[in-house]
C-alpha cells in the first residue's frame, strides 16, 4: 500500500498574549490508501487539533509552526485557502462531532448535499440530484427522494450523522477524517455508524483517520492504532498488539480503565491526576507524573517514538 497522506515532524502552536503554547508536537503518522487509522487518547491530547491542521481548519491564534503535511505526494501545508478548497471537502473529507452542529438547520438536506457537490464539481442540478440520491442510499438512508426535502430537525441523530457522511462521500474523497463521529448516539447506533465507515472504507478504497476517546470503538474498526498524549504520540502499532499488548503506561491505563477489565471487583482502575494543560505539561516525558513506572530519567529528557522489542513505535525510557 502506498502512502495516502503523510505528517511529518508536525508543530502546532497557539500564540497567546504571554506565551505561546504548542498542542501538537513532533508528530509524525501516515495513512496508506484503505487504511485504517485510529487516533486515541483522553479529551485535551491534541487529536482533534492534529485532525484540524490536516486540512487547515486550525482558528487563530492556532497556527502550523513546522513540519510538513503531505498528501498524495503534495505539500498541503504550503497550500493557500484557494488551493486548500481543491482539496478540503473534495479529496479529504472530515465528519465532525455534532451532526446537528454540522447540518443548516434552515436548509433542506437535498440544498445542502447540492452545495457541497456544486462547489467542486461543474454538473448540472439534474446530476448533482442524482449524485445525492446514490449517496443516500450508499448510506442506507430510505426513501431518498423524499429526505432532500426534509430538514434536519426532522430525523434522528443516527439518521443525521448518516446524512453526515452521505456528504463526506458526495465527492468520492480519498481519505475521510471522522473526529468523534458517535458522539452523543447510543450504542447500538454507534456500532451501525461504524459498521457502515468499515463497510464505505472496505468497498471504496477510502482512508480513515478515525479520533476517538474510545478504545473499544477503535478496535473493532481500525488496522492500526496511535495512542496520543499531551500533543504527542506515544505509541503506534498494529490494533491487535495495541489491544493485547500494549507497552507505553498510558495505553496500559486506558485499556485497564475500560469497564470490561473490571473483574469481579466491581471497581474500574484509573490513570491518577489529569492530562496537564498546554501551559504545564512537565519536562522530559509529559507523562511522567502520572506513571508509577517513572525514573529519573522520565522527569529530564522526552523519550523518542521508537521500535521497541514488541515490535510497536513507543515513546518510553523505561520500556525495553
Amino acid at each position: 500500500m502506498g502512502k495516502l497522506l503523510s505528517i511529518e515532524h508536525l508543530n502546532v502552536d497557539f500564540a497567546m498574549r504571554t506565551e505561546t503554547l504548542r498542542a501538537v508536537d513532533n508528530v509524525s503518522l501516515a495513512v496508506h490508501r484503505g487504511e485504517r487509522l485510529g487516533l486515541v487518547g483522553e479529551s485535551g491530547a491534541g487529536k482533534s487539533v492534529l485532525g484540524f491542521s490536516i486540512i487547515n481548519l486550525i482558528s487563530k491564534p492556532g497556527y502550523i509552526d513546522s513540519g510538513r503535511v503531505v498528501f498524495q505526494g503534495q505539500d498541503i501545508s504550503t497550500y493557500n485557502d484557494e488551493q486548500m478548497r481543491t482539496i478540503r471537502g473534495n479529496r479529504i473529507s472530515m465528519i465532525f462531532q455534532d451532526p446537528m452542529m454540522t447540518l443548516n438547520p434552515v436548509l433542506t438536506i437535498g440544498a445542502q448535499m447540492k452545495e457541497t457537490l456544486l462547489a467542486h464539481a461543474s454538473i448540472s442540478d439534474a446530476e448533482a440530484t442524482a449524485i445525492c440520491l446514490e449517496k443516500l442510499r450508499k448510506v442506507y438512508i430510505s426513501s431518498p427522494g423524499k429526505r432532500l426535502t426534509q430538514f434536519p430537525h426532522e430525523f434522528s441523530g443516527g439518521m443525521r450523522q448518516r446524512i453526515v457522511i452521505a456528504i463526506s462521500l458526495l465527492t468520492n474523497p480519498a481519505l475521510i477524517i471522522a473526529d468523534e463521529p458517535t458522539t452523543a448516539l447510543d450504542v447500538t447506533i454507534q456500532a451501525e455508524i461504524m459498521d457502515l465507515l468499515l463497510e464505505l472504507c472496505e468497498s471504496d478504497r477510502m482512508g480513515l483517520l478515525l479520533i476517538t476517546h474510545d478504545l473499544a470503538v477503535v478496535s473493532q474498526v481500525t488496522q492500526r492504532i496511535a495512542v496520543m498524549y499531551a500533543g504527542t504520540i506515544v505509541e503506534l502499532g498494529p490494533t491487535g498488539d495495541i489491544i493485547n499488548r500494549p507497552q507505553h503506561p498510558y495505553t496500559r491505563g486506558l485499556l485497564g480503565a475500560l469497564p470490561q477489565k473490571a473483574g469481579d471487583s466491581r471497581r474500574l482502575n484509573q490513570i491518577p491526576g489529569v492530562m496537564p494543560g498546554l501551559a504545564k505539561i512537565p519536562p522530559g516525558c509529559p507523562f511522567n507524573d502520572r506513571c508509577n513506572m517513572a525514573g529519573d530519567i522520565c522527569h529530564e529528557k522526552r523519550p523518542p517514538l521508537i521500535v521497541k522489542q514488541s515490535g510497536n513505535q513507543v515513546a518510553c525510557h523505561m520500556v525495553d
